[in-house]
């Protein structure tokens, strides 16, 4: 049986947006993946001094946004875990679900790859995923090219770029304009939106 190409897409998601979902449909069909797994993260180390959107609230918007698409999946692997989340413990759990007939590719944003140093075991994370970096127009192409270079020679990592047409919508801008009773339709899927309302998301308390 041969290994299936399957992304993997981690992120707080507070909330899922269109970017997310065109990033990752890009990169589908471009890196012939099988499939991309949407992963919101349950406790990240990094948003310790961030108050985020209880977790169930996060899964439940991605699983609304990406119904219709055979190609994406959500998972609560990370929500699930007790502690913090690290990737290296989601990559190797997610290996022995699929018993290791998996060839995962970890997408990131361009801005990440000077992060992943700072990951958690991140020379065991190299070696257990690829990764594919998103770049999107206006940014320094030559210093993204440059950290690539740097992470393949230094760490043995394998990177493929990824060139992003412009979207300029953010969770953050999302949450904002939520709370000054401003129009998030188009920038969120409408089953997001719907939610969002529904249960009085990002509002003032």
């Amino acid at each position: 049986m041969s290994e299936k190409r399957v992304g993997i897409l981690g992120g707080t998601f507070d909330p899922i947006h269109i970017g997310h979902l065109i990033m990752a449909e890009h990169i589908r069909e471009e890196f012939k993946l099988n499939k991309v797994i949407f992963i919101p993260s349950g406790n990240p180390p990094h948003k310790k001094l961030q108050t985020v959107t209880d977790a169930e609230h996060r899964y439940n918007m991605v699983s609304e946004a990406l119904k219709g698409n055979p190609y994406f999946e959500e998972s609560r692997i990370e929500i699930n875990r007790k502690g913090y989340t690290y990737t290296i413990d989601t990559l190797n759990d997610l290996k022995q679900q699929n018993k290791d007939n998996i060839h995962m590719f970890y997408i990131i944003g361009a801005d990440v790859l000077f992060d992943l140093l700072t990951w958690k075991d991140y020379e065991k994370v190299f070696k257990t995923c690829e990764f594919i970096s998103a770049l999107r127009p206006g940014k320094d192409r030559d210093g993204f090219r440059e950290r690539i270079k740097y992470l393949e020679r230094k760490f043995s990592a394998k990177i493929h770029e990824a060139y992003i047409s412009l979207i300029e919508v953010s969770s953050t801008m999302i949450r904002e304009r939520v709370k000054e009773n401003k129009s998030i339709r188009y920038l969120v899927p409408e089953a997001v939106e719907d939610y969002i309302k529904t249960n009085r998301l990002y509002l003032e308390k």
